[in-house]
């Protein structure tokens, strides 16, 4: 089911935020989360959904006990005379990291074939992976008085066909906004109509996203400053700070201006990443920009990253600020 989206309350979406993998969790290391990074990106999405206007005492809305803790954190009797804060609209989406990632590659889950048991089993592990995260990044956002709700896309219906989105019903998605939450989605382990499964990365879901909510502007948050020539630990790696996308959907940089091509950039991907790593970030950015929406790709957990979820690029971007703009160049 799609939504008609001319009628629909969700085309104020202010913000579509990618969480990405690496940004928010340890990618050497074995499902582990970053968690100062979660924190700090948990915090600057509060002040960036709230535009300065949060009380000055943060109500958790986790109530569970946390690991290695004895006592349930909750602020019932503070919220009684609480007044209501108002939250812009956004949507989170995040990557798998060191969650999801070994398990697909291991058994080859985004190539398909679930008549194999060793494919139907590392679905099975996957899935289990990926909504672990998906509830740990669901309780920072709510521990800072985000109101999110976790949303897996394989349990909302999301199907591929050939890795492309074939079906996605984004009715839930508007209720949740409509109704003042926060959906947060992620990549997921779907099904594929012709490979049988697949996965569906959150960049993909991102683009998907955007086409129809048509956020104001749209932030990936990695762990690098943006995007680069080449890797960006090699030496003499240049930062791009502007990507025009024309009508076809090619795109170059603008700035700095360099005698690069799209095809010269060099990217890399992680043995175990099974979503392209990079090259599908800056392609589906690439895709968004085509629609006039603006999206940042900048270092999480930095004032760059803030400013970037603040909006405040729209207007003019400083020249000290550190990332990379995709815009749509007729």
């Amino acid at each position: 089911m799609e939504l008609n989206l001319s009628e629909s309350p969700t085309r104020s979406v202010r913000c579509i935020v990618k969480l990405g993998g690496a940004a928010i969790t340890r990618k050497n290391e074995l499902e582990e989360i970053h968690d100062e990074n979660l924190e700090a990106v948990a915090c600057q999405l509060r002040q960036a959904m709230t535009e300065g206007s949060a009380p000055s005492k943060v109500i958790g809305m986790d109530w569970s006990k946390r690991p290695r803790s004895s006592e349930i954190a909750c602020d019932v009797d503070d919220l009684g005379d609480q007044d209501s804060s108002e939250f812009s609209k956004f949507v989170v989406v995040h990557g798998a990291g060191s969650f999801g990632h070994f398990q697909a590659s291991r058994s080859g889950v985004h190539k398909g074939g679930l008549e194999k048991p060793i494919v139907k089993a590392g679905f099975v592990a996957t899935r289990i992976s990926v909504t672990n995260l998906n509830l740990e990044i669901v309780r920072a956002l709510a521990r800072e008085g985000i109101p999110t709700i976790g949303m897996s896309p394989f349990s909302c219906g999301w199907t591929t066909s050939k890795r492309d989105v074939a079906s996605a019903d984004l009715s839930t998605v508007a209720k949740t906004i409509v109704s003042g939450f926060v959906p947060v989605l992620h990549g997921d382990a779907v099904l594929d109509n012709i490979l049988g499964c697949t996965i569906l990365s959150g960049d993909v879901i991102i683009r998907h996203l955007a086409d129809h909510l048509k956020p104001e502007y749209v932030v990936f948050l990695t762990d690098v400053y943006g995007v680069f020539d080449r890797p960006p630990s090699e030496n003499d790696a240049v930062l791009l700070k502007e990507i025009a996308v024309g009508e076809d959907g090619s795109w170059k940089v603008v700035n700095p201006v360099m005698d690069l091509t799209n095809k010269k950039v060099q990217t890399s991907v992680a043995a175990h990443d099974t979503t392209g790593g990079m090259e599908t970030k800056i392609a589906e950015a690439a895709m968004i920009a085509k629609l006039g929406i603006d999206v940042y790709i900048v270092k999480a957990a930095t004032p760059h990253s803030q400013r970037a979820l603040n909006g405040e690029l729209r207007e003019s971007v400083p020249d000290d600020w550190l990332g990379t703009i995709i815009r749509f160049s007729k």
